[in-house]
């Protein structure tokens, strides 16, 4: 009878750790792949707003062109 008691047991805990245990998993894999959101800066001349990577850096400011670059100097 505790036998059959602790098969059971050790049956449940086996199908808990295959099909819950694994969608944990995934979940917090798919929670780490998602991309970063892109920061917007303002141009000290102009004041349009440009993504830091499409943003030109000159004198430790960033600028949306080279055209404010030039005019802030």
């Amino acid at each position: 009878m505790i036998l059959k008691l602790l098969l059971v047991g050790v049956v449940i805990y086996i199908v808990y750790t295959l099909f819950f245990k694994q969608k944990k998993n995934h979940t917090q894999k798919n929670e780490s792949k998602n991309e970063p959101v892109n920061e917007l800066i303002e141009c000290p001349t102009c004041g349009v707003y440009v993504e830091v990577e499409e943003a030109i850096l000159s004198g430790g400011t960033y600028y949306c062109s080279p055209e404010c670059v030039d005019k802030a100097s």
